[in-house]
């Protein structure tokens, strides 16, 4: 069932807050709300982690939507406040993303961005009156990077975590903050573990976009490792229905795995992509070659989804061989336009 037909999204329309709104899974979200009638304030701050330009084009749909509007601006420098004072439901995925670039002078970056910025909207909202027309919930867009590598797979959401790269400490320190705002200040909030997600809008630095990409323009697929790695691939709209259900969430606290349910190896996901790279006219064919292992990236991820099926009623609708299909359509008509 679509979660907006749900008796939470049943009021129209609810007013929502999305932060990184322009990015790939909140520019998804911000059209599903605003496809059902929902009045949409978004905020985002066009950084130039990859091109802005991507991320207006993200938007197009929603800037001509009259229930839309868009706040250009850093988190750490807005005044949240005036930003949250009517909104009723938060979704918070403003961040600055990637394993691979968190390390070194970066790092401070990452800080700002996903541990400071999180500190100051949680500020913002734990004082807004909540029940009836107010304040109902936050819902935080965590990473399955929180884990780092562990002995046994599938994870559930109680295992130690040993964060393997700076993005993920980042990602599990913020998480801690919102368990403290929901423990000390009342403050509704849930996080989302995002099982690497995929499909239409993937940023540029992501494999599988990278891959598309790589093959229109002649370019050999670069493996790091032996491709053995396995990932837990989560499509786009699976994510976006999982933030949809936890806003419904009746615990004052939870945090969840949002999993796509196939773990698969890297090179039996490219056989995949490559069959869809060819078949929809993106390259005639593919070749592959293997360089080193990247610092940070975890050989192995893999969700226990029992928590989020049995809590929120997620579960993963888009088998991978579709969601490529999808994806690969998306990337060829841009090709193509």
């Amino acid at each position: 069932m679509n979660p907006l037909e749900l008796p939470f999204w049943a009021e129209r329309p609810l007013r929502v807050l999305v932060t990184g709104c322009a990015g790939f899974i909140g520019s998804t979200l911000c059209d599903r709300l605003l496809e059902a009638g929902h009045e949409v304030v978004g905020i985002d701050c066009f950084s130039d982690y990859y091109d802005p330009a991507l991320k207006r084009e993200n938007l197009r749909g929603a800037l001509a939507h009259p229930s839309f509007r868009l706040v250009e601006g850093d988190l750490n420098e807005l005044e949240l406040t005036e930003r949250v004072a009517d909104r009723q439901v938060v979704f918070h995925l403003a961040a600055q993303a990637g394993v691979r670039a968190s390390w070194g002078q970066e790092f401070g970056v990452y800080l700002q961005a996903n541990i400071a910025a999180t500190q100051l909207l949680l500020e913002a909202l734990k004082d807004l009156p909540r029940g009836g027309e107010g304040f109902r919930r936050l819902v935080y867009s965590s990473s399955s990077s929180v884990y780092g590598d562990q002995p046994h797979y599938p994870v559930t959401e109680d295992v130690d975590k040993h964060p393997f790269s700076p993005y993920g400490v980042t990602k599990l320190a913020a998480e801690h903050l919102c368990e403290l705002y929901a423990a000390n200040w009342g403050l509704p909030a849930s996080s989302l573990r995002y099982f690497t997600v995929y499909g239409p809008r993937q940023r540029p630095d992501m494999a599988f976009r990278k891959f598309m990409e790589a093959a229109a323009r002649g370019e050999v697929w670069r493996i790091y490792g032996d491709g053995r790695q396995s990932r837990d691939f989560t499509y786009v709209d699976d994510a976006v229905d999982a933030n949809l259900l936890a806003a419904a969430d009746a615990s004052s606290y939870g945090a969840y795995n949002i999993g796509g349910g196939e773990r698969i190896d890297l090179l039996s996901a490219l056989r995949i992509l490559r069959e869809k790279v060819i078949e929809h006219g993106i390259a005639p064919s593919v070749t592959m070659v293997h360089e080193d292992p990247v610092k940070g990236d975890v050989r192995h991820t893999g969700a226990d989804p029992s928590r989020a099926r049995e809590r929120l009623g997620f579960s993963a609708s888009i088998p991978l061989r579709e969601g490529l299909d999808r994806m690969a359509r998306w990337m060829a008509a841009r090709i193509s336009s």
